[in-house]
């Protein structure tokens, strides 16, 4: 009998049983790579969306995230949580995805307009602080994203994404003043 049948909804986030569908992934599993998906993929697509500002995008770079983890997830060792390590993965992913795709229009121009409207039709449901993150510019946003709601330190930030340590913190706290000014609003 399958084992990952048999688990209770309660044991469903456990990390015993989190170690145990990793393990089997790793092994070439596919049904528990599937509970790993189910497990992940909304955190995984929130990050992805908040970081590009762009639902269709988001919903791309989400899935290149899961094809990459099931190509590499015998990279992960338990040096520290899953949960972590995934994000770290789709951090990497989305940055890179902006890279690739950002053309030297958007540098020159501001899209923010656009975005904030995309929000208003695509995602009624978001919140009200969810939407503000996504007006916010470029740089800013990222910035607040990865330190704010992905924990990372501005040590880590300014090596991803190419800039002073200064320059992270000055973002982030544009950032907090943007978001501030437009909540109160």
């Amino acid at each position: 009998m399958d084992k990952l049948k048999i688990i209770d909804a309660n044991e469903r986030f456990s990390p015993d049983i989190e170690s145990q569908w990793i393990a089997q992934a790793q092994q070439g599993d596919q049904q528990a790579f599937h509970r790993i998906y189910e497990n992940y993929h909304r955190r995984i697509y929130a990050l992805c969306w908040r970081m590009l500002a762009d639902k269709d995008s988001a919903e791309d770079v989400c899935q290149e995230v899961f094809v990459q983890l099931w190509q590499k997830i015998s990279n992960f060792r338990g040096e520290s949580k899953f949960s972590t390590w995934l994000h770290s993965v789709a951090s990497n992913i989305a940055l890179g995805h902006i890279r690739k795709n950002k053309t030297w229009l958007q540098r020159i121009f501001s899209i923010e307009d656009q975005v904030v409207e995309d929000v208003a039709v695509d995602m009624p449901q978001c919140s009200n602080l969810d939407k503000n993150i996504l007006k916010l510019p470029e740089r800013a946003r990222l910035v607040f994203v990865l330190f704010a709601i992905e924990g990372y330190r501005h040590e880590e930030i300014a090596s991803m994404l190419g800039m002073a340590v200064g320059t992270s913190k000055a973002q982030y706290h544009r950032a907090r003043g943007l978001l501030r000014e437009s909540l109160s609003e």
